[in-house]
């Protein structure tokens, strides 16, 4: 997801600072993609790719980063070290059997990394009164996600991006999230013999709705707003790469809607 999102901010001119662990000659779980191949295709594009290597399960690390870096206009909070090690057969599983490890990660490498960055990039936004930040997330109008871990690591991403968008309304500083539907990424083509459903969306499809966002010269109207990326594209009018245009992604009946009241 991470890569087309650069890739259309490439496109749009932007200087991308392309940030994971995933570094030419020690990736992720051995994957081809690296931080690097990422910011050359943000440059071939049009922009400006700078690959950082960042571990952001590490505050240390982060901290570091943004030492480096200038003030951001843009913040895409789309770290997510979730599915390492996945295992389809235990996913599911019920929480009293689902491995303390596994909430850990999704929880490190998600909402608290998601905080870490934001609260880090937050203060140059507001001295200069000027600033999106956006969290990439999951979800289906608070449906259960099927696995409470992963549900809780992605439901915080979004109610955190509502609670900094309150925070950060008095600075004219915006703060939104997106949830995108079932994208073709890599693990997902590869997961499917590199024939993935064709109703999936493409990567760079969340990454024209991220440009549009951070190209709104109005985005505070939308500021702590959470909406499926093809409810984004619809206030933009955009469609996918190949044209089509996509409905908000809907879960399966078999995964319960919250009460009306807790």
């Amino acid at each position: 997801m991470g890569r087309g999102i650069a890739h259309e901010l490439g496109l749009a001119g932007a200087t991308v600072y392309v940030t994971g662990r995933s570094v030419a000659g020690a990736t992720t779980e051995g994957r081809l993609e690296t931080i690097e191949s990422t910011a050359e295709l943000v440059t071939g594009a049009g922009g400006k790719g700078i690959a950082l290597a960042c571990d952001h399960g590490d505050d240390s690390q982060v901290i570091a980063l943004f030492e480096k870096l200038p003030d951001l206009d843009l913040l895409v909070n789309n770290v997510w070290g979730g599915y390492e090690n996945y295992d389809h057969t235990t996913f599911s599983d019920p929480f009293w059997n689902q491995p303390m490890e596994r909430f850990e990660r999704m929880f490190r490498t998600g909402p608290r990394a998601h905080f870490v960055a934001a609260r880090l990039a937050a203060p140059g936004m507001i001295a200069r009164k000027r600033g999106l930040i956006v969290n990439i997330a999951a979800g289906d109008h608070g449906r259960f996600l099927g696995n409470v871990p992963y549900d809780l690591a992605k439901s915080m991403c979004s109610r955190m991006a509502f609670g900094m968008a309150t925070n950060l309304r008095p600075h004219n500083v915006a703060a939104v999230c997106v949830l995108p539907g079932f994208t073709r990424t890599e693990r997902v083509t590869d997961a499917f013999s590199g024939s993935p459903p064709p109703n999936t969306e493409t990567p760079r499809f969340t990454g024209r709705v991220v440009a549009a966002l951070a190209a709104d010269a109005n985005i505070m109207q939308y500021s702590g707003r959470v909406q499926a990326a093809a409810s984004w594209a619809k206030v933009y009018g955009i469609a996918d790469i190949d044209g089509r245009a996509h409905e908000p992604f809907v879960l399966p009946p078999e995964y319960p809607a919250p009460p009306d009241r807790f």
